[in-house]
């Protein structure tokens, strides 16, 4: 079995982030969220993925290199443009050959992983197989109409009146008989080829797409409210670690890891919390659900439930909180200027001011 990873999207809900920087490569817990997907399908026994790239391939490959060290052979097939998850599929056939395949949004996360459902899929392979979630808004999604038993029995992609509140989660298992599926369908209205409609294809020709509903935790991690929930989650599971400096005017309460190299001076980090190799943080507040990455510097400021990621400071900043900082970014306080009213009051006016 092989595992296909779709890594080429734009991230648009996540510019400016995505400006510079691949969506699936913005860290949650200090971790790019693509790594929790690769580290999922390693461990589901899963060794040969192809991860499908665009514009930003050059850091994704700098990233995750051979795969080596998620104990993984990875194999690069670019897409020219995000034309849908089917034209993913499509332009992978040569990769994927005869083979049954797991199919993973790489900006998607599912806290439990996948292993139960790929063993499933192994001992009682159907012609499809989607894992689905109960959310608040299925307008968002492709949503699912399922029976007693699990069987797919209807696809909406982004329903304006969906029949049900089941989306699916951006995990997807196939025999072959999908390529039959993407080779049929014609673009959507949104110019793409939607997996949906290939699913849709494949019951429309009586074949067996079955499910699983995930009652653990699922994430689209495409925009920052949830990505901060995401590193929220996250680190409700750290294991609290010091392997950097902590002096003893410093606080450190609840789960907490300060990773080799950071130090922590006259400063009160509250967890679940970490701070990254070679950062600094000196007389500061570092809140619970917050992530700052390496290299940063924090100074007389505080700082909760956000991002900070590698080589940005904060100088001098009061309360900063669900925040996403990018690289590099320098947080300063502007000089305070003197006050001052400048008037312009004509004949018999009458001015009150309060300072």
């Amino acid at each position: 079995m092989k595992a296909l990873v779709l890594a080429g999207g734009s991230g648009t809900r996540l510019r400016p982030i995505t400006h510079t920087s691949s969506k699936q490569l913005v860290p949650v817990a200090n971790k790019p969220i693509l790594f929790y997907g690769l580290e999922a399908i390693a461990e589901a026994g899963i060794t040969d993925v192809g991860i499908v790239v665009g514009s930003t391939a050059p850091e994704i490959r700098a990233a995750v290199g051979d795969g080596s060290a998620f104990g993984l052979d990875v194999t690069y097939i670019p897409q020219s443009e995000p034309l849908g998850l089917a034209h993913a599929v499509l332009i992978a056939r040569t990769f994927l050959g005869d083979d049954d395949f797991v199919m993973y949004l790489g900006d998607n996360f599912v806290l439990d992983g996948i292993s139960d459902v790929v063993d499933a899929f192994r001992k009682d392979p159907r012609d499809a197989h989607v894992l689905l979630t109960r959310v608040g808004d299925p307008t968002a999604f492709g949503v699912a109409v399922i029976d007693d038993h699990g069987t797919v029995l209807d696809l909406e992609e982004k329903p304006s009146r969906p029949r049900s509140d089941l989306a699916v989660a951006g995990v997807y298992l196939f025999t072959t008989a999908v390529h039959e599926a993407v080779a049929a369908i014609a673009p959507s209205a949104r110019g793409e080829l939607e997996i949906t409609h290939a699913l849709q294809w494949m019951i429309d020709q009586e074949m067996d797409v079955a499910s699983t509903v995930i009652t653990g935790y699922w994430k689209d991690t495409g925009n920052v409210t949830d990505m901060l929930e995401v590193n929220r989650t996250l680190l409700e599971r750290l294991q609290p670690r010091i392997d950097g400096f902590v002096d003893e005017e410093s606080e450190i309460i609840g789960r907490v890891r300060i990773e080799a190299g950071a130090e922590v001076r006259r400063s009160r980090i509250v967890g679940p919390a970490i701070v990254g190799a070679g950062s600094v943080v000196t007389d500061s507040y570092i809140g619970p659900s917050t992530s700052v990455a390496e290299q940063c510097h924090i100074a007389h400021s505080e700082i909760e439930y956000s991002i900070v990621l590698r080589e940005s400071s904060f100088d001098h900043i009061r309360r900063v909180t669900a925040s996403l900082v990018g690289r590099n970014v320098k947080v300063t306080l502007t000089p305070r200027l003197p006050a001052a009213h400048r008037l312009v009051i004509g004949d018999h006016g009458q001015v009150q001011i309060s300072s």
